[in-house]
């Protein structure tokens, strides 16, 4: 059975999607001329400023280019639904953001993404911009801890990206930049639970399947297997799950601080987040952690998936200045 989508021709929705973010954002966005799917942000790259570039497939939106502003990403890459961003427009936005100090490259640990960049950084070197890569791999589930190198990115990057844009803005030296975001990588813990699928644009048919009374634990999103299919279990039951795997993994102390994100794979309500919300913030208070920034909503979806991740944080001075500085993004704002 095919799924419903507000939508013109599938193989259009892209483009028709950044036409309208474009629209809707023109205080804080603007595309490289040639080059569509190059966005870059108005107020963000400055000369002496290291520039931060991230990108990726759409339908995670608000990820990648929600988070294109001052204080953030200076600039996001954009791909065709779930498929990394060719060369081109990752070029265009590292030549679009040089301040002359060096280009850091930030995006998840998928295949085809660490083949692009790397390529476009390859070109790059030709016309002496110096770049740098940090991967993001907050994906608990995708691989264990002593393998966190091959770990996917996932809405970790929301915190991620934000700690390495403050850097950046805060006229961090490029050492400085690389070592905090690879420091806010680090630190960053995600576990995600599906209950549904989504459909691509193109196909209007689910991408996986999953039994009526089922879900899927650390599916990711891209609907990449997760570690375990059971049955759908009460909220406070799953929450429960997925931060059993992070607090495991964080080893914190009590009195320690964290930075909290309950987020919706697309279609789950707020209703429902909030009610996750209710039970992580038990988990941390029984821990003896404190909650210093919270956010609930859509900050990496998967289309339409109906599921939601948890991301903690965990934080220590520089992390909480640099997810406390302030930033002003098209869906982001501190």
């Amino acid at each position: 059975m095919k799924t419903k989508k507000l939508i013109n021709a599938g193989a259009d929705a892209v483009d028709e999607m950044l036409q309208g973010v474009l629209a809707a954002h023109p205080r804080h966005l603007y595309a490289v001329g040639d080059m569509p799917r190059a966005i870059i942000a108005r107020n963000g790259p400055r000369k002496g400023k290291v520039g931060l570039v991230i990108g990726g497939g759409s339908g995670h939106e608000p990820t990648f280019l929600g988070f294109v502003g001052k204080g953030l990403a200076d600039a996001a890459a954009i791909g065709n639904v779930f498929a990394s961003p060719p060369p081109d427009p990752i070029i265009a936005c590292a030549k679009a953001v040089d301040g002359g100090v060096g280009v850091l490259f930030m995006y998840g640990n998928y295949a085809g993404d660490v083949m692009n960049f790397d390529m476009a950084a390859e070109m790059l070197a030709l016309d002496e911009i110096e770049v740098r890569t940090v991967l993001t791999t907050d994906d608990v589930a995708s691989a264990p801890a002593d393998q966190k190198d091959k770990r996917r990115g996932v809405a970790g990057n929301v915190f991620i990206f934000k700690a390495a844009g403050a850097a950046c803005d805060l006229l961090y030296s490029f050492d400085d930049v690389e070592r905090a975001a690879r420091h806010a990588n680090a630190r960053t813990y995600t576990m995600g639970v599906a209950l549904s699928p989504c459909s691509l644009p193109q196909t209007l048919r689910p991408n996986f399947l999953i039994g009526e009374g089922e879900m899927e634990i650390g599916m990711g999103i891209h609907g990449e297997p997760g570690v375990a299919r059971e049955p759908l279990r009460p909220a406070d039951a799953v929450t429960d799950e997925l931060m059993d795997s992070i607090l495991r993994e964080m080893k914190a102390d009590r009195g320690d601080r964290v930075a909290v994100l309950v987020n919706s794979l697309g279609s789950t309500p707020m209703m429902e987040l909030y009610i996750m919300m209710r039970r992580v913030k038990s988990r941390l208070d029984d821990a003896g952690l404190v909650i210093h920034t919270s956010l609930v909503g859509n900050y990496c979806t998967s289309l339409e998936m109906a599921g939601a991740s948890i991301t903690v944080m965990h934080l220590d001075d520089e992390l909480q200045r640099l997810i406390d500085h302030p930033c002003d993004c098209a869906m982001f704002v501190r």
